[in-house]
Formats: C-alpha cells, sequence, structure tokens
C-alpha cells in the first residue's frame, strides 16, 4: 500500500510542477505579448505572431538544454543559451511595459481628479470670501440699524415756561422721522445682501460636495492608496515606487516560469527512474 502511494504521488508531482510552468509561463507570455503589441502598436497584430512564437520556442529551448546539454554541439549550446537569456529580457520588457502602462492609465486618472479638485478649490475659496465679505455687510448693516435706534430714542431739551426749570425733555421729530428712514433703507439693504450671501452660500456647498464626492472616490483611491501611503511614508516618490516594483515583478516572473519547466523536466525524469 505504502509502494502504491508512493507510485501515486512520484508520478503525480511532476504533472503539478508542469501545471505550474505552464500557468506562470503562459501568464508571462500573455503580458508580455501585450506589453510589445502596444510598443509596436503600428504593427500590433504582426508583433503578437512573433512575440508568441518566441514565447513558446523558450520553454522549449529551456527543456532542451536540459534533456542534451552534454550531447548537443557546443556551439548550438552556447548560442540557444544566449537566446533565452535575450528572449528572458525581452519578455520582461514587454511585462514592464504591459504593467506600467496598466499603472499609467491609473495615474492619469488620479491626475485628473486632482486638477479637478483643485479647480473647484479655487470655486470654493473664491464663494468662501464673498461669504465671509457679504457677513462682513451684514455686521456693518445691523451696527447701523442698531445705532439709528438708538438715535430715535435720544431726547433732547426745549424751553418751557411752565416747568420749573425752564426746560423739558423731548423728542426731535425731525430726527425721528429721518432716522426712521436711513432705518427703512438699512432695512432694505440688509435683505438685498442676505439674498445675495444665501445664493453665494448655495454656490460654496455645491462645490464643498463635489470636492468631497472626488476625494472619496473609493475607485482611484483604491487602486492607488498602497503607493501613495508608502511614497508618504517613505519620502519617495510614487514613480520611483511603482518602478522598483515592476523591476521585482519582471526579475521574479519569467525566471520563474523558465526554472519551472526545467524542474518540470527533472522531476519527469527522476519519476521515470
Amino acid at each position: 500500500m505504502q509502494n502504491f502511494l508512493n507510485n501515486i504521488k512520484k508520478g503525480f508531482f511532476p504533472f503539478i510542477i508542469t501545471f505550474s510552468a505552464l500557468s506562470v509561463s503562459a501568464s508571462a507570455a500573455f503580458y508580455s505579448v501585450s506589453g510589445l503589441s502596444k510598443l509596436f502598436a503600428g504593427a500590433s497584430f504582426e508583433v503578437i505572431i512573433m512575440a508568441g512564437s518566441l514565447e513558446v520556442a523558450k520553454l522549449i529551448v529551456a527543456s532542451l538544454l536540459y534533456q542534451y546539454w552534454d550531447t548537443i554541439n557546443k556551439l548550438l549550446r552556447i548560442y540557444l543559451t544566449v537566446a533565452t537569456v535575450i528572449l528572458v529580457i525581452i519578455t520582461s520588457m514587454g511585462i514592464y511595459g504591459f504593467l506600467s502602462a496598466a499603472y499609467q492609465d491609473t495615474y492619469r486618472q488620479l491626475t485628473i481628479k486632482d486638477n479637478q479638485i483643485r479647480f473647484l478649490d479655487q470655486k470654493r475659496e473664491f464663494y468662501e470670501k464673498d461669504v465671509a465679505r457679504y457677513d462682513l455687510e451684514l455686521e456693518r448693516i445691523s451696527n447701523n440699524i442698531a445705532t439709528l435706534s438708538n438715535a430715535k430714542a435720544s431726547s433732547i431739551q426745549v424751553r418751557d415756561t411752565a416747568s420749573s426749570t425752564g426746560f423739558r425733555q423731548t423728542i426731535s421729530t425731525t430726527e425721528l422721522r429721518l432716522s426712521q428712514q436711513r432705518i427703512n433703507v438699512e432695512e432694505e439693504n440688509r435683505q438685498s445682501v442676505q439674498a445675495k450671501r444665501e445664493q453665494v452660500a448655495d454656490s460654496l456647498q455645491k462645490y464643498q460636495l463635489e470636492i468631497l464626492e472626488l476625494e472619496n472616490n473609493s475607485e482611484v483611491a483604491g487602486e492607488l492608496g498602497p503607493l501613495q501611503y508608502l511614497s508618504e511614508l517613505t519620502g519617495v516618490p510614487m514613480n520611483k515606487i511603482i518602478n522598483y516594483l515592476l523591476l521585482v515583478i519582471i526579475f521574479v516572473f519569467d525566471p520563474l516560469a523558465i526554472s519551472l519547466v526545467v524542474a518540470a523536466n527533472f522531476a519527469f525524469n527522476q519519476a521515470v527512474i
């Protein structure tokens, strides 16, 4: 029974390695071909055919070199080794182009959003200044009305022979009438300024809500949020961070695919023994 399980394990594991090798290689080939086709957009279909055939040839050459390393002609072995390394570099360039183009699309959306927020922020500041200016105007009008109201209540002394002092306190009807007229004018001014302030306040609120909606755009913020956090944490520009990340990916991606192809060949050889 133990021997049976060992035989199943011995025969099944190479297929797992092969499946992993093919999945990584297929992913690398897809990203590489897509990236190269964008790089040479003028002949994208032709580039897809060429790059696809080179990707298949690369895996076959890697298997061939492993299987026949000791028996193959030395010059041919050197050429195939160099060709494989160059193909890995070409594939890595395609992957880099594909991923960097995807990042640029997302970064462009972020730039557009930032420009929109900057424009709306200028509008918001303009209306905030208008609201503050109208508030000062309303305060001035209220102070004028309070002053005029106090003037209405102020009394004056007039001669009165019937009074023991010869004078009596009274209110000037002329001053009273003029004060009331000025109060009416100031009330009209206050209503006019208040109406203008309400219009400006509505515009200010509209721009504040638009800014809030753009800042809470979860799609773009979710895609670039980690990179922005790393950029703020390290002080390194976001473009450099994404460049380092892409270099790490391409240095692992295609070399891993080649290594897994070689490992699959090794595993099958061991399964046969």
